[in-house]
């Protein structure tokens, strides 16, 4: 039987560097080898390959139709990235070829789109997946499937003027409950630039100006949010990523942040040019306010690949960065609840 003599059956990724998975980005080369180990002369009809990538989104919704009834509404959608197949091993005329016992290798290489692909993503509700898929067909036999999954990360370089271009805003809020007021709060906040890179420290600059009665308590956020789109509605994950507590804000007091650090944790680069599926960041500067909502002020964040070279020296290399810390691509973070809304389509 062929299922005896087929010993090993796998894919092997070419990489850069020992025991690190390669990590790949739009135009580049992905290349290695299926291995096939035999433990006896077998025949093979064809090896075929074929490599994919889709972004693809799914969740459901319980709707009530009335008292007594009620349906499950379902939302998918996906966009494909990568479709390509290579045959590895076929004889011409439709034959049969006849492989001896011992290690096979048989080497593939094809080239990624130049138009710019989606950086690797595990979602609750989508994700976005690139793989290659080997298929064996052998005469009198199911056919033999093995897929291995690479990961492909868009380089963000945060040397660019707008994400050099530093953030600012302001923002005030009168105080009151039970309508009675106790005054007005307000923050100013600015951050040297938009784009930073995980393991950076963001220096917070930042004014908290407390007008009213009661101690007031600022804090400082570093949040993502994931949006899944389909079928004209969306869901949204957000977490928190990064906190930074500060001290308390007396009664008619005011108090100033001279860059108070907040650090980026090992999170995955921003999201931003895939229809369906989008990850987005955002620094947060907010003062919790007794007996009345939270006063916030938001400071968009772009997460890169390529971090900040003040000198000019810079280097492009993707996998020089990601390769050996993944984590971020299936880190679990805190949830906060999520949001679904529908989108107003024109």
């Amino acid at each position: 039987m062929i299922f005896d003599k087929l010993k090993k059956f796998d894919i092997v990724f070419d990489s850069p560097e020992v025991d690190c998975p390669p990590v790949f980005s739009s135009g580049d080369v992905v290349s290695g080898r299926v291995v096939l180990d035999l433990s006896g002369e077998s025949r093979v009809e064809s090896l075929k390959l074929h490599a994919e990538g889709f972004a693809k989104v799914h969740w459901t919704e319980s709707r009530s139709a009335g008292s007594s009834t009620a349906y499950t509404q379902n939302y998918s959608d996906e966009v494909e990235y990568l479709n390509r197949r290579d045959v590895l091993l076929q004889a011409d005329n439709g034959e049969v070829t006849v492989l001896p016992a011992g290690r096979h290798e048989f080497p593939f290489s094809f080239q990624l789109p130049e138009e710019t692909l989606v950086t690797s993503f595990e979602g609750k509700h989508g994700s976005i997946r690139y793989w290659v898929k080997v298929k064996l067909h052998r005469p009198w036999a199911t056919v033999k499937k093995i897929k291995k999954e690479f990961t492909v990360i868009e380089p963000i370089d945060i040397n660019t003027p707008a994400l050099l271009a530093p953030q600012a805003g302001t923002k005030d809020k009168l105080a009151r409950a039970w309508y009675r007021n106790f005054g007005q709060v307000s923050i100013t906040a600015k951050i040297d630039r938009k784009g930073y890179t995980p393991g950076e420290v963001i220096p917070v600059f930042a004014e908290f100006d407390n007008c009213t009665s009661r101690s007031v308590v600022p804090k400082a956020y570093i949040t993502q949010t994931q949006t899944f789109i389909a079928r004209g509605s969306m869901k949204q994950k957000r977490a928190v990523v990064g906190t930074l507590s500060g001290d308390i804000v007396g009664a008619r007091c005011r108090e100033t942040w001279h860059g108070r650090a907040i650090k980026i944790p090992p999170v995955g680069p921003s999201i931003l040019q895939c229809r369906i599926i989008k990850v987005e960041y955002m620094l947060k500067v907010c003062v919790d306010v007794p007996g009345t909502t939270k006063l916030c002020l938001e400071l968009p964040l772009v997460i890169g690949t390529i971090p900040l070279h003040p000198f000019g020296s810079r280097t492009s290399s993707v996998s020089s960065q990601y390769s050996c810390n993944l984590e971020w691509l299936r880190m679990t973070i805190p949830e906060q609840p999520e949001r679904k809304c529908h989108l107003l389509l024109h």
